[in-house]
């Protein structure tokens, strides 16, 4: 009998597993303990290959599904998925990809796997959400930007190109401890903060989140889903998919989502960005900035 849907926290899989154990059948209690001990390999195999290796068939994987309250094998499969992209660290992270990949497929499979993460993004992104996000940016005082760890790079081309469209861009660098607060507490009501974070989420980002939402400043959170801790604190969320490649972030998705800001932004200030191109254009002729 199929329990009542919990919809834990990714990171809750692994106890929602160990409480439904005593109800599972003799074969049900296999897949449990091979996925609690091997999930990160679960997370990449179909129905009939997890039946396979425990020695089960695939109905019998699809029924454990519904024991745990999910609506079939991909719902359960997904979960396990999330759970490996926030919880592992860099080494179980690496050695859960070269278990599903062979080396003479990784180039195919890493430019395919961007591409499928740009297409769910347009899929799924919240279109409103994302006018709403220009709007706060345009009417903006000043515009705050912090990414830690990986999602920096994300930060730094954003402030690369914002610093192009404004005059009142701060790009938050993270060194750590309370300077980021520091940076942070001169911020009002009509400041926007954009927070970039990507699991694994650090708790500085989260922290400084919050932070910005508590001094009353506009808060957009460029993150993988709705249920990021950055989320939470923002008004304004924007989701793009980001994935385990191998220990390396896939921030493709993230990054095409950032080109999309910029460009719109660009052209609602299309006549402000055309002169200040036009002057920077001048300056890099006359001091041969670029080569031919």
């Amino acid at each position: 009998m199929n329990h009542p849907r919990k919809t834990p926290p990714e990171s809750d899989l692994l106890a929602l597993i160990d409480e439904a154990m005593p109800s599972l059948s003799k074969g049900q209690k296999r897949i449990a303990r091979y996925i609690s001990e091997h999930y990160a390999q679960a997370a990449y195999m179909t129905a009939a290959a997890l039946g396979a290796e425990v020695g089960v068939s695939e109905s019998t994987v699809v029924r454990f599904s519904g024991e745990l309250g999910y609506s079939g094998y991909p719902e359960l499969q997904a979960q396990m998925r999330e759970t490996v992209r926030v919880s592992l660290t860099s080494v179980e992270r690496i050695h859960a990809a070269n278990h599903r990949m062979e080396e003479g497929e990784i180039l195919d499979r890493i430019l395919s796997h961007d591409a499928e993460r740009i297409k769910a993004t347009l899929e799924e992104i919240d279109r409103d959400a994302f006018r709403r996000a220009v709007d706060m940016i345009l009417g903006a005082k000043n515009i705050y930007i912090l990414g830690m760890r990986s999602s920096a790079v994300l930060a730094e081309f954003m402030n690369y190109y914002f610093e192009l469209l404004f005059d009142n861009v701060r790009l938050i660098h993270p060194a750590g401890g309370s300077e980021i607060f520091e940076h942070l507490m001169k911020m009002h009501g009509d400041d926007v903060f954009i927070a970039i974070s990507f699991p694994r989420y650090t708790t500085g980002i989260v922290n400084a989140t919050e932070y910005a939402s508590k001094l009353g400043a506009g808060v957009i959170a460029v993150t993988d889903s709705a249920s990021s801790p950055i989320a939470a604190h923002a008004d304004v969320t924007l989701t793009a998919k980001s994935d385990m490649a191998s220990f390396v972030d896939s921030l493709v998705a993230p990054l095409s989502l950032i080109n999309a800001l910029i460009a719109y932004i660009g052209k609602k200030k299309h006549e402000e960005v055309t002169d200040t191109l036009e002057r920077l254009e001048a300056v890099w002729k006359e001091y041969k900035v670029y080569t031919k």
